[in-house]
């Protein structure tokens, strides 16, 4: 049963007036209500029976405290009994005690989702709008990946995992061993690893046709031991060491940091004012997600706060045609590198007309005609143009046997968006552009600081549900440092 009690009525509330006038808690108090967060999870409790719950505003804040002090919920409780301005911001009375422990986890994961989180989020931005502490029109997105709180298995060591839960789920729920089942294979003497997995899979399948097989007719854990392993089978992912690589969590996958760089994990993206460097939207995916896939929604939500988004920006991994067309139908102005791996032209053999449609090489030889192109290849259809230089010149050129080879003329292969992606390669190489976007590297920073001092770099838990909750929690305590900041 929810019920509301008045706050901070005691004698001993007079203690409060020690804590300095610009201490961060008490400069959010004063900016943020919180109140809010009663009705937002009202739903949530039985109205009219059942023992009175504590307050969702103060369990909240609570959440909110750990990850800005980076604070486990043993030291939670411990701390927050003592720190005079944890009591304040919690609205409870010096003498009053925080809630046990246990109850930390519970509301963490049967109040709180992460719609709840994001709406507080949203609110939180949405209050600071109105007071006039963000008046910025750039948004800046980026992503930082988390390593999960577990290590990554080859799949023979989750294949012998999954034979292990099957025969020990059967023999608990049949009360008998069962018989001829074949010896463990010592994977790790194989030297090859492919066929180290193949002996696995031999194993692993031998193991289910065998419990399958068995006239006793099994318990539900032992089916669902069974549906797992075959579901982890049959994704063509698994055995290439890119599906599952733990059973403890199951969602986290592996990435790639840069060419040499992989990490095990999840990736969040955060979307963040350019100036105040307020978080206005959080998505969490796993390790092997692509950069930007959640931009379109994450901007619409920044806008529903009442932010007008005039400029975003992002590195690389960000320019792809589908992002830079949805930036223009939306009015927005990007401020993002051309990536070399879809932009590929050496401007320093080539320069392009657009008037004329035409491409011109360091010996003035230009194309005369072009023609469009499509190819069929493992990843699919690939389109674009061929521009054909003019023969007489191609002939008479000096590097016709180094640029043209056998060929009579110089062919330039090209995607189908080179062109354009030309004309912006060149806005990018001005000192107007190199200027602007300079106003990214905010959020480099902020990425770095929730990653040192409030603990974003490793997951808390395990599962993509968890590990987004605990980004949306950090990106909240975040604001709340800079709404102080941007008070004082």
């Amino acid at each position: 049963m929810l019920r509301q009690e008045p706050k901070q009525i005691s004698f001993h509330s007079e203690l409060y007036n020690k804590i300095p006038e610009n201490h961060m808690l008490k400069k959010v108090s004063e900016v943020v209500d919180f109140s809010f967060i009663n009705e937002l999870l009202a739903d949530t409790y039985c109205k009219n029976f059942g023992r009175p719950a504590k307050e969702p505003e103060m369990m909240c804040k609570i959440l909110f405290l750990q990850h800005l002090y980076n604070l486990s919920d043993e030291r939670m409780e411990a701390e927050g009994n003592l720190n005079l301005v944890f009591l304040y911001f919690l609205g409870l009375n010096p003498e009053d005690k925080l809630p046990d422990k246990s109850l930390y986890s519970k509301f963490r994961t049967r109040r709180v989702g992460e719609e709840t989180l994001d709406e507080i989020l949203e609110e939180t931005v949405r209050q600071c709008v109105e007071h006039g502490l963000i008046e910025s029109t750039g948004v800046s997105v980026d992503v930082t990946h988390i390593e999960a709180n577990t290590i990554k298995k080859v799949p023979e060591r989750i294949m012998k995992h999954l034979a292990r839960k099957i025969i020990k789920n059967y023999e608990q729920e049949t009360g008998e061993m069962l018989e001829g089942t074949p010896e463990v294979p010592e994977y790790k003497a194989i030297e090859d690893h492919n066929e180290a997995k193949a002996v696995m899979k031999d194993y692993l399948v031998t193991i289910i046709d065998k419990v399958e097989n068995v006239g006793q007719s099994q318990g539900s854990e032992t089916l669902e031991s069974i549906q797992k392993a075959k579901e982890i089978l049959e994704d063509p992912k698994f055995l290439n060491q890119k599906g599952v690589r733990s059973l403890i969590d199951e969602d986290a996958r592996v990435g790639r940091k840069s060419k040499t760089q992989s990490f095990y994990g999840y990736k969040t993206e955060i979307t963040m004012t350019t100036k105040e460097r307020m978080i206005t939207a959080v998505r969490t995916e796993n390790g092997s997600y692509m950069d930007g896939n959640h931009l379109n929604s994450m901007l619409e939500s920044t806008k529903e706060l009442g932010i007008n988004i005039t400029e975003v920006f992002a590195d690389k991994a960000y320019f792809r045609k589908q992002i830079l067309d949805a930036l223009e139908e939306m009015k927005i102005t990007p401020y993002i590198p051309v990536n070399p791996l879809i932009y590929r032209i050496d401007e320093s053999k080539y320069t392009y007309n657009k008037d004329a449609d035409e491409w011109q090489c360091t010996h003035g030889n230009t194309t005369e005609n072009k023609k469009h192109f499509t190819t069929n290849s493992k990843n699919g259809i690939t389109e674009g143009y061929k521009y054909y230089f003019e023969i007489k010149q191609c002939k008479a050129c000096p590097l016709h046997d180094e640029c043209a080879g056998k060929s009579a003329r110089k062919i330039l292969k090209l995607g189908k968006n080179t062109t354009e992606f030309y004309e912006i390669s060149q806005y990018q190489k001005t000192e107007a552009f190199k200027e602007k976007y300079k106003e990214r590297a905010s959020i480099e920073g902020k990425i770095g600081e929730v990653k040192r001092f409030n603990g974003l770099y490793r997951a808390r838990g395990y599962g993509r549900l968890r590990v987004s909750k605990q980004s949306k929690l950090t990106a909240i305590a975040a604001n709340l440092k800079r709404i102080a900041a941007l008070v004082s």
